[in-house]
């Protein structure tokens, strides 16, 4: 997203990995297994395309996660934007495209890819791109992810972004609600893409306002934790660390933003994993893996769908990117 963002995860790992994992739960039970037997992988891939961003420093990569409305001059974005990859390279030159980002042109292609990939019962690829294309519904849920003031770098909030998306689910993710219901069938994927962009952009203004006011009513060193000589505390991402008061407050005045955001990228993950694998012509994907490896599962699958439906799925918590701080 340009020079100066955050190297946090887009909605942090903990979020794209609750995300992917409790998608597979929606899932008909034609899926369902096959997902589950997969789940690991699904889970834990869901923080790679990040992964090119920074790790490999793949510059294809980096305007595929967001998209700048403003910069290309439209807010009633479903009227006046091209609506498909083709028609925005017809209007727009790729310096442009690279540097006001991609992401709802993006998403219709690897939906693409992931329903040939099902046509053809490719199993590496069924799963590589299932869990790219719930990073990307992830991050065309984070509001900031579609717009110019991504960091609040323009309104002097920089560090709302990994608050936002990072911070806030780390320490109040564990009392979502993360049963989404069974997945639906998607009519027009493009059109879903744009609604999806539209829906998300339109909470932009209410996290930089909220955090605005708040901020604007304590000092300093209640709205960020501060080391010995009263200077900023940062986690190893370069991400400003706020205080739990803090966190608290701007969560309650968010008034359940984040847990909606997230449940609907859980919906819609599931809903285009599902749509490819209809469009595909339902292939049998069970066939894929040896019975044994599902006949194993099964009981664990039970277990944790029924965990799902009481809202909760488990996981291995190997830490986040802010979890050391996270109660104080």
């Amino acid at each position: 997203m340009g020079a100066g963002v955050s190297l946090v995860f887009a909605w942090g790992a903990w979020g794209h990995q609750h995300i992917n994992r409790a998608a597979v739960f929606a899932l008909p039970p034609e899926m369902r297994s096959f997902f589950y037997n997969h789940i690991d992988f699904i889970t834990e891939e869901a923080v790679v395309p990040d992964l090119r961003k920074y790790t490999i420093n793949d510059k294809a990569e980096f305007p595929r996660h967001y998209i700048n409305l403003e910069s290309y001059g439209s807010l009633s974005i479903i009227t006046n934007l091209p609506v498909t990859m083709q028609e925005a390279k017809a209007r727009y030159p790729d310096s442009v495209l690279h540097k006001s980002g991609i992401l709802p042109w993006y998403i219709p292609e690897v939906m693409d890819k992931l329903t040939k990939a099902m046509k053809g019962k490719r199993k590496a690829e069924i799963l590589f791109l299932a869990a790219d294309l719930g990073h990307y519904i992830g991050d065309a849920h984070m509001p900031l992810h579609t717009a110019l003031n991504h960091d609040g770098q323009l309104t002097g909030q920089k560090g709302i972004h990994a608050l936002w998306e990072g911070q806030l689910p780390e320490l109040f993710g564990d009392g979502y609600n993360l049963c989404t219901g069974p997945a639906g069938y998607i009519d027009n994927v493009v059109r879903e893409t744009w609604q999806m962009v539209d829906s998300t952009h339109r909470l932009a203004e209410k996290v930089l306002a909220v955090d605005r006011e708040l901020a604007a009513s304590l000092p300093k060193n209640r709205i960020y934790l501060l080391d010995s000589v009263g200077n900023p505390v940062k986690n190893k991402f370069g991400d400003l660390v706020h205080t739990r008061e803090y966190t608290a407050a701007y969560h309650e005045r968010l008034q359940g933003m984040i847990e909606q955001q997230l449940r609907g990228a859980i919906a819609e993950t599931a809903a285009f994993w599902y749509t490819a694998w209809v469009n595909a012509g339902k292939p049998d994907l069970s066939a894929l893996d040896p019975a044994e490896l599902t006949q194993r599962n099964k009981a664990f699958l039970r277990r944790d769908f029924r965990r799902w439906e009481q809202g909760k799925v488990d996981m291995f918590d190997a830490g986040g990117e802010f979890t050391e701080w996270g109660r104080k």
